[in-house]
């Protein structure tokens, strides 16, 4: 079931970049950043009231939200940057190139959480710093 939220995600992100690169051709990328987070912020916190999660708020260690804080700062810098490199560059360019969040993950997973690394992890976190390659040049 996990795979159909992914997909899902990957199918929503691409709509993400393709509206953003629309949305911010005359627009300051700082601004439009601001503007998508309100949406998301609004999203969010109405799923949570609608589905009455509230109520789990207290329940959240400092350790989860010191975490869910410092998720959400990294959060909100990639979404700076990727405002900004897809207002000056090609999205078919810049949308790749932030996908190298996926190799980076998995060499994070292994150093920071201690996840296995397997042969076809590796290979495969080769192959999407290919494309990458392939595609920006």
């Amino acid at each position: 079931m996990w795979w159909i939220y992914a997909l899902l995600s990957a199918f929503f992100a691409s709509l993400t970049a393709i509206f953003a690169k629309i949305g911010v051709t005359s627009v300051n990328s700082d601004l439009a950043t601001a503007i998508r987070t309100i949406v998301i912020l609004v999203v969010a916190w109405g799923i949570v009231l609608f589905r009455g999660e509230l109520k789990g708020i207290t329940e959240i260690s400092k350790h989860s939200l010191t975490f869910l804080i410092l998720s959400g700062l990294a959060t909100g810098l990639s979404w700076i940057f990727y405002y900004k490199a897809i207002q000056l560059g090609k999205v078919s360019q810049v949308a790749p190139v932030d996908k190298l969040s996926l190799a980076l993950t998995i060499l994070l997973s292994f150093l920071i959480l201690k996840e296995a690394i397997t042969i076809k992890i590796i290979i495969g976190a080769a192959l999407i710093i290919a494309g990458t390659v392939v595609l920006i040049t």
